[in-house]
């Protein structure tokens, strides 16, 4: 099965594409959609929707998770967040794409094994299941991944 996994923000938008089996899954792309801080906020939701779908229509996923909305203290940050999320489910349903929605503790526990591991350790769990060469130095990356991973993890695909 192949799915698409999704870290939602205004600035940097993560995705993984993940080629999922009984076995063993694999990373087949993954990168940051970027948006410039300078930009007014319709511009960079914009640049988020339109990359999501040329995301989409070149690798074709079957399914899509996505991180769900988190915060503690920041309510504007959450705001913003919330924006971009919108956006890329809007994206995803425009495809028509089934979305399901794993929360941090979700993602975590079903990568690392345990659900307060930091991001380092998220990291290395990512790094180590889909044997990557190199080390992923964005966070966002590395949490889409493990976005696409939980999801394979939970859904037992064929």
């Amino acid at each position: 099965m192949r799915i698409l996994g999704i870290d939602p923000g205004i600035e940097r938008t993560g995705w993984a594409v993940i080629d999922a089996s009984r076995g063993a899954s694999k990373a087949l792309a993954y990168d940051c959609i970027m948006t410039g801080r300078g930009l007014p906020l319709e511009t960079r939701l914009v640049t988020i929707f339109t990359s999501l779908r040329r995301i989409i229509k070149t690798h074709k996923p079957r399914q899509s998770a996505i991180e769900k909305l988190y915060f503690s203290a920041n309510v504007k940050t959450a705001l913003t967040v919330g924006h971009a999320r919108g956006v890329v489910l809007l994206a995803l349903a425009l495809e028509n794409l089934p979305v399901f929605h794993y929360n941090p503790l979700e993602i975590k526990l079903a990568v690392s094994g345990y659900g307060r591991a930091d991001k380092s350790q998220v990291k290395k769990m990512v790094n180590f299941l889909l044997h990557l060469d190199a080390q992923i130095k964005i966070d966002d990356v590395s949490d889409a991944l493990a976005v696409a991973l939980t999801h394979a993890a939970i859904k037992k695909p064929e």
